[in-house]
Parts: C-alpha cells; sequence; structure tokens
C-alpha cells in the first residue's frame, strides 16, 4: 500500500523547515500531528527518518534520500495546484550581498532574473556583515572573504583581476610606467583584499612613502571616485565591468601585474539548496557569471 499523500507532505515540511514546531505552524495542526504523521510513514517504509536534533530535527540517511526524492515532485505538484487555481504562489527570496556587489554588477542583471521567475519576489539587503543564518531570514550570502566558511556551502562567485584604472581623460590607456603612478593621487578601497602596496612590491616599485592617497571604505565609491577623474584606483574587472566595456575607465599602465582572486562567494546552509528558490537563483548567477567571463575578452 502506499503511503497516504498528507504524510508524505507533513514529513517533506518539517524536513524542509528542520523543526516539528515549524512544520505544525506552517502546516496549522499540532506538533503531535506532525510527529504522528512522520511515525506512521516510518512504519509504512519500515526505516526511520528523522532524528532529534537539540529542538529541532535532522534526517537520517534513509531521509535525506527520501526528502531528494519527493522534494521536487512536491513542489511540481504545488505549483499545478496553484496554476488551477489561477494564480502563482509568492514567495520571498532574501539576498544579502556587499553594497558594491548589489550595485555594480548584481543590480543590472536582476531583472532578468525576476522576469523568469514572477512568482518569487527578491529582496536584496546590501550589506557587508555575514549573515547568521540560524538567527536571521535570508536565504543567500553573496560574501565577500576567502571563503573559509565551515558548515555553509561556499562556491566562488567569480575570478576577478585586479588592475590600475582611472578615467580615460586622466591618462590615456598604458601612457604611464608603474613607478610614475606614485606621482598620482592613488585612490584606496580600504576593506578590498588587493591593495596598492601588494601591487607596487609585483611590479618592483618602492611607493609607500611618496604616494598621495584618498581612502574609501567601498570599492563602489573608489571606482566611481575613478571615473569621476580624482585619480588612479586598484580594483576588480568583476566590479568595474560596465565602466570598463564603455570606456570610462582605462588601465593606464602598459603590461601591469594582474593580482587574480576570488573575492566573493555564494553561501548558504545546505538545506537551503532544496529550495526551489535558491536552486533557481543559483542557476542563474550561474549563467550570469559565465556569461560576464565570457564578455570581459578584450576589455582591460
Amino acid at each position: 500500500m502506499s503511503p497516504p499523500l498528507r504524510s508524505i507532505g507533513v514529513f517533506h515540511a518539517a524536513a524542509r523547515l528542520a523543526s516539528v514546531a515549524k512544520a505544525a505552524a506552517e502546516l496549522g495542526v499540532t506538533p503531535s500531528a506532525v510527529s504522528q504523521q512522520i511515525h506512521a510513514l516510518e512504519a509504512q517504509l519500515g526505516t526511520s527518518l528523522v532524528a532529534k536534533a537539540g529542538r529541532g530535527i535532522k534526517l537520517t540517511e534513509a531521509g535525506e534520500r527520501y526528502f531528494n526524492s519527493i522534494a521536487e515532485s512536491l513542489e511540481r505538484i504545488s505549483e499545478a495546484t496553484d496554476r488551477i487555481r489561477g494564480y502563482h504562489a509568492i514567495t520571498t527570496l532574501t539576498i544579502r550581498a556587499s553594497p558594491t556587489l548589489s550595485t555594480k554588477w548584481l543590480l543590472p542583471r536582476l531583472t532578468s532574473f525576476i522576469d523568469a521567475h514572477p512568482q518569487i519576489d527578491v529582496r536584496v539587503d546590501a550589506t557587508s556583515e555575514p549573515t547568521d543564518f540560524a538567527r536571521e531570514d535570508v536565504d543567500i550570502d553573496i560574501r565577500h572573504g576567502t571563503g573559509n566558511w565551515p558548515g555553509l556551502f561556499v562556491e566562488g562567485l567569480a575570478q576577478e583581476t585586479f588592475f590600475p584604472v582611472c578615467a580615460r581623460g586622466y591618462a590615456e590607456p598604458g601612457g604611464l610606467a608603474a613607478e610614475a603612478l606614485v606621482k598620482h593621487r592613488l585612490i584606496h578601497s580600504v576593506k578590498s583584499q588587493a591593495q596598492w602596496s601588494a601591487w607596487f612590491k609585483m611590479m618592483g616599485v618602492g611607493a609607500e612613502k611618496g604616494w598621495r592617497r584618498v581612502l574609501f571604505d567601498r570599492s563602489h565609491m573608489a571606482i566611481d571616485a575613478a571615473a569621476a577623474g580624482m585619480g588612479i584606483a586598484l580594483e576588480s574587472d568583476l566590479m568595474m565591468w560596465r565602466e570598463l566595456r564603455d570606456g570610462v575607465l582605462v588601465c593606464p599602465v602598459a603590461s601591469p601585474s594582474q593580482m587574480t582572486l576570488t573575492t566573493q562567494w555564494l553561501a548558504c546552509p545546505h538545506e537551503h539548496l532544496r529550495h526551489f528558490k535558491v536552486r533557481a537563483f543559483f542557476d542563474w548567477i550561474r549563467l550570469q557569471r559565465d556569461a560576464w567571463a565570457a564578455a570581459r575578452e578584450g576589455t582591460v
């Protein structure tokens, strides 16, 4: 005999939320009713699906396999039901990302994701503060750093190249020697992993005693300052792709040493990967990243 759909649906809710209490609240039933449905399903399947984990639950190995097998089908049933009712259920996807990535890279592309997924409301929280997923209602963190966050799913967004840039009217492309840059105002992004001192060292130039500086705590401000002719910035081609594409910023150094780093990372708890809205966003942003990487050839 096949397990009743109600028991399967209750198990799916509890597994997705990692909590009997939260599943009960979502389904409008008591926690004991949720537990009974799960126990009934386990009895029919002949195996344990969940185990207690503090105030919540965790899936057993069999539970993980079963959840992964049924999740997509249940989401399709839910979507089909909504279509028959004549509307799409609206769900919110909350993304946390740095102000620079949000304004310079994500926002110009986001319309295509919103148009492709009208059933998803998107909220972008533009801050550099790392997410405490246990306490905050955030689905995805596009996090600046080294990528070393144990316990989370982590994937590098893209490999970035850092090099000097200035407004086209400030200096011609390739018109300055590396040692000549110390005579110009240098724009610093103080939180960036790529700093002028390291770049000058790569070029064999001693600069720190003689340089003139202006410092910003956000890279998007440094990029805008360089575009406005304030001086020369050391920035990432990921963040200034549009200014490079449009010729607003140019590299004033011929054959500069280029610092290659991955500084932006997709991060979330592993259980968030079960959610359709998270998987849809990751699939979309990977396509956007690949398109950007293909288009950036010839912009420097």
